[in-house]
């Protein structure tokens, strides 16, 4: 019996600092609404950009709360969880990095004065699982389902969410225009979930408006061999052979013997 109850061992590397209690809970939660504060500007369609300026010599402009957090020199072990936070929704998603670290900070803050009162954290957790649940269903009685709705309906549905995602971009301004560009691509792969068909090819020149989607397989190549000019530009209907080797002639050295 004697046995049980030695006092537990922990093995920290030299000139770790450990503290625990409700005092530290709240540095915790302090911490973490300080980091939110600093992305809470960047939120929404009228969200500011960010100039960041690192001990390198580095300058980033950004509204992207993922960029931001990266950026961020923060040592605070509660913090950190925060940019864990952006980056699990950033590699998951591909959005909504912001959204995500402000409403951690605000649960946070709201639960700060139910943990100085002495409320156990494991029962703010409980509320907080079930409070989830509820935003859930909620969620699922809005919704609006596309199911037997025509072709041009479900265009009209899915373009107004995309447009909704694209007001705090940099192409805002034309929110509509890629709107319908990108609900056309992701309706040309079908029911196949693969959005990583979908590619992007940037080309310098040109305006916004000048964006396409071609709806096939685009190469970005350019034409620099001899002759190029009056090769045919466009083909259509054409049978392609696909190659795992060369087929060009590599240069040889002198007196070198081709068989």
């Amino acid at each position: 019996m004697s046995a049980m109850m030695q006092p537990q061992i922990i093995l920290l590397k030299e000139g770790t600092d450990t503290s625990q209690g409700k005092a530290q809970l709240v540095s915790n939660i302090n911490a973490c609404t300080s980091v939110a504060d600093v992305v809470r500007t960047t939120l929404g369609p009228r969200g500011m950009d960010k100039l960041i300026h690192d001990d390198k010599g580095n300058t980033t402009i950004s509204n992207d709360g993922a960029t931001i957090m990266k950026l961020l020199d923060i040592v605070h072990p509660a913090a950190k969880i925060l940019v864990d936070i952006a980056k699990s929704q950033d590699s998951e998603v591909g959005d909504g990095t912001t959204t995500v670290v402000l409403l951690a900070g605000e649960f946070l803050k709201e639960a700060k004065p139910f943990i100085e009162d002495g409320v156990h954290p494991q029962n703010l957790i409980r509320s907080y699982r079930t409070a989830s649940q509820l935003a859930i269903n909620k969620i699922k009685d809005l919704a609006i389902s596309i199911e037997g709705k025509s072709l041009e309906e479900k265009k009209t549905l899915l373009a107004k969410c995309a447009a909704t995602t694209l007001s705090s971009k940099l192409i805002g301004g034309e929110k509509e225009f890629f709107a319908s560009m990108v609900v056309d691509a992701v309706i040309a792969i079908g029911n196949d979930d693969r959005l990583n068909l979908i590619g992007i090819k940037k080309v310098p020149g040109g305006t916004m408006r000048d964006s396409f989607l071609v709806n096939g397989v685009a190469f970005k190549k350019t034409f620099s061999y001899a002759g190029f000019e009056q090769q045919p530009k466009k083909f259509f209907n054409p049978k392609i052979l696909l190659l795992n080797i060369e087929l060009e002639l590599k240069s040889e050295k002198e007196n070198a013997e081709i068989r």
